[in-house]
């Protein structure tokens, strides 16, 4: 590792700043990507701030590089903010390491500069992988049609609007026609009983014709689709709905290639290049099963060879580029389903038992009134239906809460605001602790074991303020569906802190892996615990930092502000916007959402709204949707750093959740 040393105190101001800069690029890299430089010349460099993440394409860099000498080896990852290079000489390597250092480059499409930081490592090793498979039942037929014939039918795409034969919408994020029959968003499903004037349009009757003769399908469809996207344009990842259509979807690609992205519910993602003229087919699990979306950007990550571009796109470090979007128009046939569904994928099936609330997704609050009634029909009420079953499920409190209690002094007054079954509130008997939750019967629940609670919302605790010695917040502001929701939790934990009290909070991560070690909450599938097979140590994998020392991190932020469209997904806010519903044990796909609760009666007694029931020997399961907000990396920090009579003292990540310890100051 690069130090200061003599030398350097006389060099000018300019050139100490850079080389502070450069030291500083040096520790985020040994902290993010293990990526540990070293102080003399190799033929190696690792580029910081060089990488796919931030814009810079492959032709870009390589461009800037070749003017020092001869590239043998240049390795992007996708969506990592560095690149490593390796010179035929090591006088090549340390020409371009002395010119490029704190050199500025613009990145194509965007009108942030970005400033490269330059060092030497030991080698350079490609990690390699394996070739992506495509999902079972997934097809990418290239050329499938003429491209006179795309002419004709991006013509028609473009000229039908004023055709009473057809349904058009207009999305935030795309234009969207329907033939056949609507498309419902509301309730992602079909009026099977209203079918729209004229059926589908003749001009795509000899792509029908064909995939029928080929097999790409066994049904002729009857439900068309058009969606057109612009650059920058995208649909979030889904399942199309199992009971309105048939097994055996298709789409044609015209006018520009793009990326598409086929999600399997336990997490691990294939992205999938259609190039125009394409036909995308999805039948069985690839239908059924994993989720498909276009992530909203500009660029994609893409083999650098036009020979390559085609089917799934590995990790191969070694040719990866961006690729600008263009226009593109996708037509989607599917027929539609007279019987329901009966596939094998039962957790994912909306037409058969246990999968699903029958309530239709709400939308995404854009109101304060909006967010209030999501939180009391998709919090509060669920949270009072399945009490007793939470209960049964939340014995074991968290190793790291309870460090934090129990280095509290004897006799501190804590209060734990949302304290659900009261799990924190005997931890430490020295506490005087005190309780508070939202839903009544949780409270019942924690009367009943003697503990000091008392209802309330945690926006307003009925409590003085600055009386208590240390708050703890523990899987609750997750549950706030605006920011200033969650920022208004945050201050009335605040205001009850004393000078010098300390907060605790815990919420849910957005990141389920994190340091390549995968959360329980991935692992566990049917009550069962699987063993990861990392042999990584530092499961919580733990950050401390002070708030008056956060180079290393404030520059990884940087690095993250001055991200194009590549990595930026930004959350469709837009008003009516549905709520995905996430698939219990996967990755999330999306910050806000609504995870289900199974609730299975069995024989004996069932409880809910205060009301006892008998029950028989089983009863069918109950799913109810909670709300969440599941947190970035960094969120719940800006979120604390925004309140200026606090700072930060910890921040780590536990388990699949995002914490800080705060003091009122």
């Amino acid at each position: 590792m690069a130090a200061l040393s003599p030398e350097n105190v006389k060099l000018s101001k300019g050139q100490k700043k850079l080389l502070r800069k450069q030291v500083r690029a040096q520790h985020v890299l040994l902290k993010h990507d293990g990526i540990a430089t070293v102080s003399g010349p190799t033929e190696h460099l690792v580029i910081a701030n060089g990488g796919l993440g931030n814009g810079v394409s492959r032709q870009q860099l390589l461009e800037v590089l070749r003017v020092f000498g001869t590239v043998e080896t240049l390795l992007m990852s996708p969506n990592k903010p560095h690149a490593l290079a390796t010179y035929s000489t090591i006088q090549e390597a340390k020409k371009a390491h002395d010119h490029l250092n704190g050199q500025v480059l613009k990145t194509d499409g965007s009108t942030q500069s970005i400033t490269l930081y330059v060092n030497f490592v030991e080698k350079v090793v490609s990690e390699g992988s394996s070739p992506l498979s495509l999902p079972p039942g997934l097809l990418v037929i290239e050329e499938v049609i003429s491209p006179d014939y795309e002419k004709r039918l991006m013509a028609f795409a473009d000229g039908s609007t004023d055709s009473k034969e057809n349904v058009q919408k207009s999305l935030k994020h795309r234009k969207v026609k329907h033939f056949g029959y609507e498309f419902c968003y509301d309730n992602n499903n079909i009026d099977k009983d209203k079918p729209l004037l004229g059926g589908l349009p003749e001009i795509c009757d000899d792509i029908l014709e064909e995939s029928l003769e080929k097999g790409y399908v066994k049904f002729k469809p009857d439900q068309l689709t058009i969606n057109q996207y612009e650059p920058g344009q995208g649909i979030p990842p889904h399942i199309d709905t199992h009971s309105p259509f048939e097994d055996g979807i298709i789409c044609l690609s015209l006018g520009a290639e793009t990326v598409m992205e086929f999600r399997h519910p336990a997490g691990h993602s294939v992205p999938v290049m259609l190039p125009r003229r394409s036909l995308l087919v999805m039948t069985g699990e690839s239908r059924y099963l994993w989720s498909h979306g276009i992530t909203p950007r500009k660029f994609d990550v893409v083999p650098a060879s036009d020979m390559q571009k085609t089917g799934t796109i590995s990790g191969d470090v070694s040719n990866l580029t961006l690729n600008k979007r263009g226009t593109r128009t996708s037509f989607t046939f599917r027929k539609v389903r007279k019987k329901p569904c009966d596939c094998p994928y039962r957790e994912v099936c909306d037409s058969q038992n246990g999968c699903k609330s029958t309530d239709p997704p709400p939308s995404i609050p854009v109101t304060d009134g909006d967010a209030s009634k999501l939180e009391h029909k998709y919090v509060h009420d669920v949270y009072d239906e399945i009490a007793g079953h939470f209960s049964n499920t939340r014995h074991t409190p968290w190793p790291k809460v309870v460090e934090f209690l129990k280095t509290l002094p004897d006799g501190a007054l804590v209060a734990d605001v949302g304290c659900g079954n009261g799990k924190y509130l005997s931890i430490n008997k020295d506490l005087f602790m005190i309780g508070c939750d939202r839903s009544k019967n949780l409270v019942d629940i924690c009367r009943e074991r003697k503990l000091e609670v008392f209802i309330c919302d945690a926006l307003l605790v009925p409590l003085r303020g600055g009386i208590c010695d240390a708050c703890i917040s523990i899987a609750v502001i997750h549950h706030f569906s605006t920011e200033e929701r969650r920022l208004s939790a945050v201050k009335e934990i605040v205001r009850l802190l004393r000078l010098g009290g300390r907060g605790l909070i815990y919420v849910w991560a957005m990141e389920q892996e994190h340091n390549k070690v995968k959360s329980k909450y991935l692992m566990e599938r049917k009550g069962k615990l699987v063993r990861s097979k990392t042999n990584c140590p530092d499961v919580q994998a733990e950050t401390e930092y002070s708030c008056t020392d956060q180079g290393a991190n404030r520059m990884n932020l940087t690095c993250l502000e001055q991200l194009p469209d590549v990595i930026k997904d930004p959350i469709d806010k837009q008003n009516g916007a549905k709520l995905p519903i996430h698939t219990n044990r996967t990755s999330f796909d999306s910050q806000d959402l609504l995870v289900p609760w199974h609730l299975k009666g069995v024989g004996g007694q069932h409880k809910a709204n205060g009301v006892t029931t008998l029950t028989p020997e089983v009863k069918e399961q109950v799913v109810y949707h909670r709300f969440y907000h599941v947190f970035s990396a960094g969120e719940l920090e800006n979120l604390c750093r925004s309140i200026s009579n606090i700072r930060i003292l910890q921040s780590y990540y536990d388990q699949g959740n995002w914490c800080v310890i705060i003091e009122k100051c």
